[in-house]
């Protein structure tokens, strides 16, 4: 039997009669007839008999029902299935990030993003952005994101967000009270920075170079969050940017910019030659959402400062 035939035995059954069943399929009632009578000339046997307007089901067409129902009722699931599919309401996508990237900005994302679709199933590792490259290329992830640039074969790079590079330190430090700091600042401060092989570290090493000031690091660490918990406990001040600041709480530690004004680019890390999902568009999206309320609120406090500040 084809689906179309199966689909009007179904209504047929379940409604008792032609007119019932024709009425619901939108179809004419000779069509319903001509349709049963084509599917038990497939089967080579009745499905029902008939007795002047009335449709009595064979024993064979009760038997053939229950099985329909089943196979209607998975048809169904595949069909809703597919339309959560194509909606970005199901499905899996797999993350990987740099750290500073999996502490502070994606959980945010992640878990908007989850809210309207809870049958989504998001798996987050956090690694190097040289590991983040090679999931990426090895179809183990769907997205990456690093900072800074990346070239590895099988992936392609492309910009998200610029943050601030700067220096974090607690609210009650003098340098707190200005909204920009130069490497001067700091030349004889405990500065606690990322390491050397990393572009944070590699970065704040020209930042110095560049003010002719020179650069004496009492502790290096692997991740922002180490050095924000460093710096709360006494330990001096960490050089970072802007995404690696984002999880650290604003009434206990303030991340002041450099000036002139050093940049730090967000990049997303996708397979070359692999067609996006509507999944992994759709969080994409949400993440660019998150990054625009991010900036939102921090402008609001660069506002809300330099009011104050010239107030007093």
């Amino acid at each position: 039997m084809s689906v179309r035939e199966l689909e009007v035995f179904r209504r047929v059954m379940e409604l008792g009669t032609v007119t019932a069943a024709a009425e619901a399929l939108h179809i004419s009632q000779p069509a319903v007839s001509r349709t049963l009578q084509q599917a038990e000339r497939r089967l080579g046997f009745s499905l029902f008999l008939r007795r002047k307007k009335r449709l009595l089901a064979t024993p064979e067409a009760q038997s053939l029902f229950s099985e329909t129902v089943r196979a209607f009722a998975a048809f169904d699931v595949v069909q809703k299935r597919a339309a959560d599919l194509g909606a970005g309401r199901a499905g899996g996508l797999n993350i990987a990030a740099i750290s500073a990237f999996a502490n502070a900005l994606l959980p945010k994302a992640v878990a908007t993003f989850c809210k309207s679709r809870p049958d989504v199933v998001i798996t987050l590792q956090s690694m190097s952005a040289l590991q983040v490259a090679t999931h990426v290329a090895n179809h183990q992830a769907d997205l990456g994101f690093v900072i800074d640039s990346i070239a590895a074969p099988g992936v392609s790079v492309s910009d998200l967000w610029a943050t601030d590079f700067g220096c974090v330190m607690p609210r009650t430090h003098p340098l707190a009270s200005k909204l920009h700091v130069v490497p001067a600042d700091l030349e004889h401060e405990r500065l606690i920075c990322l390491s050397r092989q990393l572009p944070l570290g590699i970065l704040a090493i020209r930042v110095f170079a560049d003010a002719d000031v020179p650069l004496s690091t009492a502790i290096e660490v692997s991740q922002s969050t180490v050095a924000c918990a460093l710096v709360r406990a006494g330990a001096g001040l960490a050089l970072l940017d802007g995404l690696g600041t984002m999880g650290m709480p604003a009434a206990d530690l303030v991340m002041r910019p450099f000036h002139p004004s050093v940049k730090v680019m967000c990049r997303i890390v996708r397979p070359r030659h692999l067609l996006q999902s509507r999944l992994t568009r759709d969080f994409i999206d949400n993440l660019s959402d998150v990054i625009k309320a991010q900036d939102s609120c921090a402008d609001s406090v660069t506002i809300s400062r330099a009011v104050s500040e010239k107030n007093s």
